[in-house]
């Protein structure tokens, strides 16, 4: 399969990042901030010398990573000054797509609401009313943007956002009726934070058209006591699933990309001696 990094999780020092996707053998460039610059940022000189240095390196480009929409609530509203920041930001992502060559640009979706629908009386007490229906027209001319630039997004299941599943992300294309535009960028081990299994349950939810790309790492959640480690691959409570993932991928014919995504360190903060510890899992998995 086809696998890659987020690269600024190796190093924010893109020509040190390549390096070591050289030294591990990994092909595939997800850019995320390149230097102290998130994409969508840099200047079109910078945006050249990016370009042209993973062009001579062999590493495409998987997917532009952005932070577009997050910190959004269901208080805003289509148009209103911090939704068009955020258009704004994705524009420019989408021309820096177009220069490096890449297929996919990420969206987040606004802060979570917990309870989105409701029966048997939590529909009266309980559900955030309006909160999912508030949220379509916020991300919807994202995806006119996207169709009309040529270019694909991917709504990632954020940990803290509103759609932090598959079942909620799938449920997103659905209801933007958006699936020639729009994937699930799935991150299975965000979405241990709401509980929803990442195989074969979370899996099942986006095999069929759905899935664009995928972020790996391994987490343990504990929600009640609202705290989260991040484990070295293969220690926390994914790494029963991995391979089974991993078998069904392959056995379906995914032709996207699996970054790892390397926020793993070993208690010094040196992201990359945890990305050093990991690696070989994730091959092992995912290879």
């Amino acid at each position: 399969m086809k696998l890659g990094v987020i690269c600024d999780g190796i190093s924010r020092d893109l020509v040190h990042a390549v390096d070591v996707m050289d030294e591990f053998d990994l092909t595939y460039a997800e850019l995320q901030f390149v230097g102290d610059t998130e994409v969508g940022n840099h200047s079109p000189d910078e945006i050249r010398e990016i370009d042209a240095l993973l062009r001579a390196r062999g590493k495409p480009v998987s997917c532009l990573s952005r932070h577009v929409f997050a910190g959004m609530t269901a208080a805003n509203r289509p148009g209103d000054e911090l939704h068009s920041r955020h258009m704004d930001a994705l524009m420019r992502v989408i021309d820096m797509a177009h220069v490096v060559g890449s297929p996919l640009v990420r969206i987040m979706t606004p802060k979570k609401e917990q309870i989105l629908w409701g029966y048997n009386g939590a529909e009266k007490w309980n559900v955030a009313h309006g909160a999912w229906d508030a949220m379509l027209p916020l991300i919807a001319p994202a995806v006119d943007v996207a169709r009309d630039a040529g270019v694909t997004l991917v709504v990632e299941t954020g940990n803290g956002t509103m759609v932090n599943s598959n079942y909620t992300a799938r449920r997103l294309i659905d209801d933007l009726d958006a699936k020639d535009a729009l994937k699930v960028l799935w991150d299975p081990a965000n979405n241990c934070w709401c509980h929803e299994r990442a195989f074969p349950e979370g899996y099942s939810e986006v095999r069929n058209g759905y899935l664009g790309h995928i972020h790996i790492k391994d987490v343990q959640v504990d929600t009640p006591r609202a705290t989260l480690h991040v484990r070295e691959m293969g220690q926390g409570q994914l790494a029963d699933q991995f391979q089974p993932m991993g078998d069904a991928l392959r056995a379906d014919g995914y032709g996207g990309v699996i970054s790892f995504e390397s926020v793993y360190h070993p208690g010094n903060g040196d992201f990359e001696t945890g990305f050093r510890q990991c690696i070989a899992q994730f091959k092992a998995h995912f290879g």
